[in-house]
């Protein structure tokens, strides 16, 4: 395949577009369709990896234009279409009700053919009555869980591909913003319970960071603003005052979000001495119809003002995202920080923003590779101390980073 030289980056905030009637430009429609496709078979690094079935996109995509009758159709049209590809980093800059969410407050694995609950929010959850790790998913709103998946409205995936089925059973139960989310599980008891999704509440903290300490230990939790530049001076603030403590505990597990990586050096930066190497960048350019040749560089960070030097632990977790992942993997890479925890959310790749034309909306493509130093795809990293998720009611991987900074011996 061939990747972009040239990309144009547009910065856009995901809005939600009030679905309403009206005339549709169904030309319009087909080219800002031909586009995308185009975009995805020229630019999207990943397609030669994935079990993508292009051709089968453009016909049925193709066929769908023409029974597009309101401007929320024309959303869910590239909706779907992007969710054939079964890639959690590639979203529409908007949405309509029926949409699916970007994410849920618990992950599920498929094993044996059966849904299970791996992982639950727990940081970033205000309270939750019911023990879910380990728990089936047998049903959804009522719907046998496999029906589900199966009924999942993309249309040229192969469902049977243990990897798209994992994935869409992940959106599904995200679920769309205009249907309950009651799920019918067999807990690890074999106890049958009906439970509302939307019953758990969200803590959703307003600062950028928090600031915490256990005993002589400092925590740092960053609430999900890795992309908010403003984020640096309040890192800086915060470091600044760590003078007298022991060691430091920088909490990743809230940035779902991602970020940026001119906020990720500015966190970096101020826990090195000299400057070091963070991440792999790869992608495949051409010219003039030739032969393709892989573009690949690694990106530096460089310290800045007053260094923090004494010891660091980072937990991360499944709601770690992107530009999270990002930071987690340079700090590994540049041996300052021990990575506990347990996977991150394996979002694969650098996003970057494009336009339709005859839409007043975009989308995200992943048109480079990342990578740890080491060669490792940043979405396979696994954290040294690995620690599974086993309980609700304690924060296993706090404890370990407690325990890793009560040995340490630098």
């Amino acid at each position: 395949m061939k990747s972009f030289i040239y990309i144009t980056l547009l910065i856009f905030a995901p809005f939600n577009l009030q679905a309403r009637d009206s005339v549709i430009n169904h030309q319009g429609l087909h080219e800002d369709l031909q586009k995308l496709l185009s975009t995805v078979e020229k630019g999207y690094v990943y397609l030669d990896d994935r079990e993508i079935d292009l051709a089968c996109i453009n016909q049925k995509y193709s066929k769908k234009v023409t029974t597009v009758s309101s401007l929320k159709d024309s959303v869910l049209l590239f909706e779907n279409l992007l969710n054939e590809f079964y890639d959690s980093h590639i979203s529409l800059s908007t949405n309509v009700t029926e949409s699916y969410r970007l994410f849920a407050p618990i992950f599920t694995e498929t094993r044996n053919n059966k849904t299970i609950i791996t992982n639950v929010w727990q940081t970033n959850i205000q309270t939750i009555d019911t023990d879910l790790l380990g728990a089936e998913i047998l049903a959804f709103n009522g719907v046998e869980f496999s029906k589900t998946i199966d009924d999942f409205p993309t249309v040229c995936q192969n469902k049977e591909n243990p990897e798209i089925r994992a994935w869409i059973a992940n959106k599904v139960v995200a679920g769309k913003y205009s249907e309950p989310r009651v799920l019918r599980l067999k807990l690890k008891s074999s106890e049958i319970v009906e439970w509302d999704l939307d019953s758990i509440q969200l803590q959703n903290p307003s600062g950028l960071l928090s600031v915490d300490y256990i005993d002589d230990i400092a925590l740092i939790r960053i609430n999900n603003s890795l992309g908010n530049n403003s984020l640096i001076a309040a890192f800086d603030t915060a470091i600044d005052t760590l003078s007298n403590n022991k060691a430091l505990i920088l909490d990743l597990r809230n940035t779902n979000s991602g970020g940026n990586t001119y906020v990720a050096k500015g966190i970096m930066s101020r826990l090195i001495d000299t400057q070091l190497p963070y991440q792999k960048h790869e992608y495949t350019e051409s010219w003039d119809n030739q032969t393709d040749i892989t573009r690949a560089w690694v990106e530096l960070v460089s310290p800045r003002g007053k260094q923090y030097t004494k010891p660091v632990v980072v937990p991360v977790g499944r709601w770690t995202g992107s530009m999270g992942e990002g930071l987690a993997i340079g700090l590994d890479a540049m041996k300052r920080a021990d990575i506990v925890g347990t996977q991150m959310k394996r979002l694969a790749g650098s996003d970057f923003g494009f336009r339709f034309k005859h839409r007043n909306f975009g989308y995200k493509m992943i048109v480079q590779k990342l990578f740890h130093v080491d060669g490792t795809p940043r979405e396979l990293f696994l954290p040294e101390h690995f620690v599974a998720q086993t309980s609700i009611d304690k924060d296993e991987s706090l404890l370990k980073a407690i325990e890793l900074l009560s040995t340490d011996s630098r």
